[in-house]
């Protein structure tokens, strides 16, 4: 099988031993693309993109002879992440974060040997991918977040009662068959699963394939989970990070489901006003997996984005974002760009800033409610009434 090995000195001090990154390959040419997945995910959630960029359904054979690249094709790599699939699942939180993946792909280039590639990434992994394109601009031929968000707090999904629901059940999920249940919910809408096709609805067929996949590659481990998690929560990008993407000279598209439950669209296109002028934003119609949902129209996006890299188009007429010095607003409503003074729009900012807070606030008493109520079970369960028989002197 092809694996990378990452040894700790690549990625970071105090770490023990190496780290084995499993990849695999799809068809041939000079145009490189590196996948990279997200939370929970493996390299076979790229499947859609594969088949879109590439064309081919079958890995490479790493062991037969390198084809000479004629310039035409496309070479896509994707891989599990540390701490899923057959990728290393390290033990201590603190060697998961964005910045150490970061490295884990970079390290994975240069076994493959590519100076340079296009950069995608989805939901976890757009924030691995926006990493390496800050750390290591010069090896990005361009770079695309699918489902992205700024990592810590914004990672918190809208806080409504389905989501609580959601977020408790996945807590508690303990098999293949209800861990399946969940994930389609979280990824997809639910117009895109009740839609009939044949004798049943795609729900009933995902849920197959994906219980089926659980089942197969085992569900995500303990250390993995925390990990990953840990990556999530610590993952921000600076002033100076956001500057060295933006004046990199590479294009950046930033692609998101309307309807994402995991990553709120908001955030989305606040990253994109940051990313001036090199993003563009395409908003679709779809839930967090927007990749699955409507492979075409992603598909295109990202191939445009290749064609746009190689004939070295303009950033500005890439772009398809107002200019800041047009004194916009990138509002988080349905609706678009609205002008206003900079009273409306300080009392817009404080707002929003103080319902974020509020909304941390109160998924943290709720996670510490739902704890303490699991704990007190399991030990009412432990603690159950012993019957002892009087003894005879």
């Amino acid at each position: 099988m092809p694996y990378c090995v990452v040894t700790a000195a690549a990625v970071a001090a105090g770490e023990q031993g190496e780290v084995r990154i499993f990849y695999q390959r799809y068809g041939h040419g000079a145009t490189k693309v590196l996948l990279i997945i997200g939370f929970a995910g493996t390299y076979e959630s790229w499947a859609p993109q594969v088949k879109g960029l590439t064309g081919a359904m079958e890995p490479v054979d790493e062991e037969a002879p390198a084809d000479d690249d004629d310039g035409s094709g496309v070479e896509v790599c994707c891989f599990d992440n540390r701490g899923m699939g057959r990728s290393s699942v390290p033990a201590q939180k603190s060697q998961y974060t964005t910045v150490i993946m970061a490295k884990d792909a970079l390290a994975l280039m240069d076994h493959l040997g590519w100076r340079r590639a296009h950069v995608f990434g989805h939901s976890m992994g757009s924030m691995i991918a926006s990493k390496l394109a800050a750390m290591a601009p010069d090896r990005v031929a361009s770079l695309a977040l699918l489902n992205t968000t700024g990592g810590g707090y914004q990672c918190i999904p809208k806080i409504d009662w389905h989501t609580i629901s959601l977020a408790c059940r996945f807590l508690r999920a303990r098999t293949p068959e209800q861990r399946a249940i969940l994930d389609l919910e979280v990824h997809y809408t639910r117009e895109y699963l009740e839609e009939v096709i044949g004798t049943s609805t795609r729900r009933q067929m995902l849920y197959q394939e994906y219980v089926k996949g659980l089942s197969s590659g085992g569900m995500q481990s303990r250390y993995g989970f925390e990990g990953q998690m840990n990556a999530c929560w610590t993952h921000k990008l600076s002033p100076t990070e956001l500057d060295r993407i933006r004046f990199a000279g590479f294009l950046v598209l930033i692609i998101h489901g309307r309807d994402d439950v995991v990553a709120q669209l908001y955030h989305a296109r606040r990253l994109a006003e940051k990313l001036q002028p090199a993003a563009k934003l395409v908003e679709l119609h779809g839930g967090h997996l927007v990749s699955h949902e409507r492979p075409a129209e992603v598909n295109m996006s990202l191939m445009e984005m290749i064609k746009a890299s190689k004939s070295n188009k303009d950033l500005e007429e890439w772009s398809n974002l107002p200019k800041k010095s047009d004194g916009l607003l990138l509002s988080g409503s349905a609706s678009c760009l609205t002008k206003t003074d900079d009273d409306r729009v300080n009392y817009l900012v404080f707002t929003y800033n103080l319902l974020g807070k509020l909304q941390l606030i109160f998924l943290f008493i709720f996670g510490v409610f739902y704890v303490i109520l699991e704990h007190v079970r399991r030990v009412v369960r432990i603690l159950k009434p012993v019957r002892v028989s009087a003894s005879t002197l």
